[in-house]
């Protein structure tokens, strides 16, 4: 398991917790985060109207730091991660806090707001927070078993071709590696790889050093593994489902995967037999919808979504892409695809949506040059768009739940 440890924060007469920038800033392309759910005031003591309080008991305090919610995530501390200790005495408060994403740009301002909820619950003037965060294994299909060196595999996939999937599972990858993750990226889509174009690989060929497994090549800090090295760029793929089942598998399986938190799978689009047998054969712990807003595109982008469902595939959210277009020269902005088709889908499955992202020609660009967006304009409104939905993605499946099969002895029944 990989761990993120953090430095701890050392808080003396705490000012008002400031908006942080990124949070400020209200961009048209971001989701909101989910309306806080208004909850009872209970006091942690009887004596909460005095204007400092005193917490009694651990379980006080953790049962108080639980309910936190964490901005931009619109979840509890004890939805996506666990208090590994905490205590008060004497007017000071100190908490251990482990999360189950990763978020290397967002830990300072996660460890500010919850020192100042503190602060305004007690009164207390010395705050110790330390922390950190581990990625866990989570659970897949009920007949399949993790692999043992990828910790979780999530798979973006689409109802339909042409709403820009292979682009959001790259920007997806190269976001959550930023946050300090270990990410493979898997390119599922035999009959049109593209995934080598869009991280700078093509030509390359990945290396075997005992003629039965394949080294994953490496681009901006991504494990890549795809067809498309394996096959000349204008050979096409005549094949039937079972050879594109048993081509996945081997790409899967006989890729010597480097101790990785996530593996992003791109897949390939649709919904028919090939699409549900790759989502029965590979162990997969969360699955993300992409589509684009207008009708024809959600239609199918619902058959997706029910189809991971049907396979026991937790579907962590939906991303609505191309949301909308602005104007590089006026400003003018315009739903090109129609609106608000991918906010319908995802209430009316109630799953997250994740995040809209914008139309713009410099994804296109970034993406073909193979330095995509979130790496070739990191600062950018879309760029911010990508990273906010990864991190959303992330803290969506640290809420399902972990994967215990591995903790349990195998059990071996001999009769006598």
């Amino acid at each position: 398991m990989r761990h993120y440890a953090t430095s701890p924060l050392h808080i003396r007469s705490p000012e008002p917790l400031k908006t942080n920038a990124w949070l400020s800033l209200q961009l048209r392309y971001n989701v909101r985060a989910r309306a806080a759910v208004r909850r009872p005031q209970r006091p942690i003591l009887p004596n909460t109207e005095a204007e400092n309080v005193t917490l009694s008991t651990e379980s006080d305090v953790n049962k108080f730091l639980e309910s936190i919610e964490l901005p931009g995530i619109g979840r509890t501390i004890a939805e996506v991660g666990r208090i590994i200790g905490a205590k008060a005495s004497a007017g000071a408060v100190q908490a251990q806090i482990e999360l189950g994403f990763p978020a290397h740009s967002r830990i300072d301002d996660y460890r500010a707001h919850i020192a100042a909820a503190i602060s305004a619950e007690t009164g207390s003037d010395d705050i110790n927070i330390v922390l950190s965060t581990k990625i866990v294994a989570h659970g897949v299909q009920r007949n399949l078993k993790p692999l043992g060196n990828v910790r979780n595999i999530i798979a973006i996939a689409s109802g339909k071709g042409g709403v820009g999937k292979s682009t959001v599972a790259v920007n997806v990858a190269l976001a959550l590696a930023a946050e300090g993750a270990s990410v493979g990226l898997l390119d599922a889509d035999i009959y049109g790889p593209s995934q080598p174009h869009m991280v700078g690989l093509a030509g390359k060929q990945p290396q075997s050093e005992d003629g039965k497994t394949m080294r994953p090549l490496v681009a901006h800090g991504l494990q890549v593994m795809s067809i498309g090295f394996l096959i000349d760029p204008d050979q096409p793929m005549v094949w039937r489902g079972p050879m594109v089942t048993s081509a996945l598998q081997q790409l899967l399986h006989q890729t010597t995967w480097q101790d990785l938190d996530y593996l992003i799978v791109d897949m390939p689009p649709g919904t028919g037999d090939i699409q549900l047998t790759l989502s029965q054969q590979v162990p997969v712990s969360g699955a993300v919808i992409v589509t684009t807003p207008q009708n024809i595109a959600t239609l199918d982008a619902r058959k997706g979504l029910a189809m991971f469902r049907k396979v026991s595939v937790p579907v962590l959210g939906v991303i609505e892409n191309m949301s909308t277009h602005v104007c590089s020269e006026c400003g003018h902005e315009e739903p090109i695809f129609g609106a608000g088709g991918g906010e319908q889908m995802a209430g009316d499955f109630d799953v997250e949506l994740l995040g809209q992202l914008p139309l713009d020609a410099r994804i296109r660009e970034q993406t073909d040059s193979g330095e995509p967006t979130v790496l070739a304009d990191p600062d950018s409104v879309a760029a911010t768009a990508y990273r906010n939905a990864a991190l959303r993605m992330a803290a969506a499946q640290a809420a399902q739940g972990r994967d215990y099969a591995s903790k349990f002895p195998k059990i071996v029944i001999e009769e006598s």
